[in-house]
């Protein structure tokens, strides 16, 4: 799998930038305020979460684009 790869939530209120098999940076979208997110996943729950987004369905997680990822995340600045 190449790396980074880009995901969103379907409600568009969280976006990924998938770093490598387990780091993964979200912005997080809580009303007009934005919020960035690290995660090295370690634990199993994380491990877990990180194959969900990365093995895309189509519904929970959808493509997304490092130039949308980019638009979202300037928000905070």
């Amino acid at each position: 799998m190449d790396f980074p790869q880009y995901r969103r939530r379907f409600d568009n209120k969280s976006f990924y930038k998938l770093i490598n098999e387990r780091t993964l940076e979200e912005v997080q979208l809580i009303g007009k305020k934005v919020f960035i997110h690290r995660v090295e996943a370690t634990q199993y729950f994380e491990i877990i979460r990180f194959q969900e987004i990365t093995d895309y369905d189509g519904q929970q997680y959808l493509l997304s684009s490092e130039e949308e990822y980019n638009k979202v995340k300037e928000r905070r600045q």
